[in-house]
């Protein structure tokens, strides 16, 4: 007979549960005792709340810089290289964007062991104070027609903070809300840190919108291009208050008040190679899943406003506003999606997805390519679609392919790894391609080849939906749940200790 909830009801047939979330459980108490209230954590609603905003909020800031120098690419390419060519200083502008990238590998190894050592807040606000200098610093730096060759050199010097200070942000925050999210709703909750992303991106864009339209060329190239760098200032300081009044997560709380303690901070001194022997599998994974979400990213939010203007030789208000509509699009779609990878699985959102891109990435690029109002924007609402599909589970995904242990380690070393090599180059590579053969569709042939690694990749991703994530408790979010857990540890129990002894009969 089923255990009876606290409310009176019954928990349900076990067999209702997702077949995943079914085995892990039967897996987890096999052999053992059901779980008891302290094997569950509850994760009160106003430190989750607070993890959550602390979070996106970081990314939302990291975003709009990345949104405001996407759109500000050609402008910035006259300030900084004006004796080049318009092909040129565009190149010239994404290669310093993609030097930022270089350094983000650097970053993530300094920063991941340190979260797994001295706990993921304190990196956290360390990389929001980086992450705001560099931005702030771009817009002091004088053009090269007052300081000449320094122009340029201390801009990617400023790239190169933010790169380095980014090389800890995005994977200290998707851990920091994997391991605080209760485990049936952690793709919905981590959806929020990307929903944060494409806000920071979409207040970006609007600013650059506004500021094209309000100013003439002479005063954009002379001061407007600096104004939406400086309001990083602010932001960073609201963004550090928020995270300095964090909690540490209970993942990694619960590591450090137990025996594992000492564990982790020997693991930590030979992180990297010990990653590499031993989550080698999980590492390629997360590279993948990685690339298909990184290129379509900067693909439409980095190049895309380039490729508007610079290829198809448009308005930079037109394809400023054209890229925007993307962005608030995904910011409408993104918490869905990510409720829906809660409930059908996180595999089905990124295999479906991955294969639409290789069946779209044509068509969507010819709807940009076609004149008259709608085909373009229906064009970039397709692509934006896909994008959210791969953004909204992957702060739940990709944390929840390492242990506690290594969790902020494996996430430096794997994310920026990847967003190294193929996401931040994406603008870089697509727009030399484009000029050496003259063809417009390379970056939807880009897109494609995107999609073909991240289908093979879903073919080897385990499934995390509604799962606890390894080496930590299950996560609840209330009292209620944990009771009801409880309740269905207790029949898998017996079911299993039913289906063992009829083996050995």
């Amino acid at each position: 007979m089923s255990e009876a909830r606290p409310d009176g009801r019954t928990p349900g047939a076990v067999l209702r549960l997702p077949r995943q979330v079914r085995d892990e459980l039967t897996r987890r108490v096999r052999g053992r005792r059901a779980f008891g209230q302290d094997d569950i954590q509850v994760v009160e609603p106003p430190l989750l709340r607070r993890a959550v905003g602390a979070s996106a909020l970081g990314n939302c800031m990291e975003w709009f810089d990345f949104g405001v120098y996407s759109y500000l690419a050609a402008t910035l390419g006259k300030v900084f290289f004006p004796g080049a060519s318009p092909a040129a200083q565009v190149i010239s502008s994404f290669a310093t964007f993609a030097a930022a990238f270089v350094v983000r590998p650097l970053g993530g190894l300094v920063f991941g062991p340190l979260g797994d050592r001295i706990g993921r807040q304190k990196v956290l606000a360390t990389t929001m104070i980086l992450m705001a200098v560099g931005t702030f610093a771009i817009g002091v730096i004088p053009g090269y027609g007052t300081i000449g060759i320094a122009a340029p050199v201390l801009l990617l010097l400023a790239r190169m903070v933010q790169g380095f200070s980014t090389g800890g942000e995005y994977g200290g925050a998707t851990t920091f809300v994997a391991e605080y999210s209760p485990d049936r709703r952690r793709g919905f909750l981590s959806s929020w840190l990307d929903f944060g992303t494409f806000v920071g991106y979409s207040l970006g864009s609007a600013v650059v919108t506004v500021l094209n339209v309000a100013l003439t060329d002479a005063q954009m190239l002379s001061w407007g291009w600096r104004i939406p760098f400086l309001i990083a200032g602010p932001l960073g300081v609201i963004g550090l208050y928020m995270r300095l009044k964090l909690e540490e997560s209970p993942a990694f709380q619960k590591q450090l008040d137990e025996h594992e303690k000492a564990l982790a901070q020997e693991s930590a001194r030979s992180e990297f190679k010990d990653i590499i022997r031993v989550h080698w599998r999980e590492l390629l994974v997360c590279m993948g899943l990685v690339l298909l979400y990184n290129v379509t990213n900067y693909m439409v939010t980095g190049y895309l406003p380039t490729y508007a203007t610079e290829t198809l030789h448009r308005s930079s208000g037109t394809a400023d506003l054209l890229v925007l509509v993307g962005m608030l699009w995904i910011v409408v779609l993104i918490t869905f999606i990510g409720r829906l990878s809660d409930r059908v699985g996180r595999r089905p959102v990124y295999g479906f997805s991955a294969a639409a891109m290789i069946v779209l990435a044509v068509p969507a690029f010819l709807l940009i390519k076609a004149h008259g109002t709608w085909p373009p924007y229906l064009g970039v609402l397709v692509l934006a679609t896909l994008l959210a599909c791969f953004a909204a589970p992957s702060a739940a995904t990709l944390p929840a392919l390492f242990p506690t242990a290594v969790r902020y380690a494996a996430m430096g070393i794997g994310f920026n790894v990847a967003v190294s090599a193929f996401g931040g180059t994406t603008p870089l590579v697509t727009a030399a391609l484009v000029t050496a053969t003259h063809d417009d569709l390379m970056p939807a042939y880009y897109l494609m080849l995107a999609g073909a690694v991240g289908l093979l990749t879903v073919k080897f991703l385990p499934e995390s939906a509604q799962v606890p994530l390894k080496g930590s408790q299950p996560m609840v979010g209330s009292r209620e749940e944990r009771s009801e857990l409880i309740a269905v540890s207790r029949q898998l129990s017996t079911l299993a200790q039913h289906g063992d002894g009829a083996r050995k009969r």
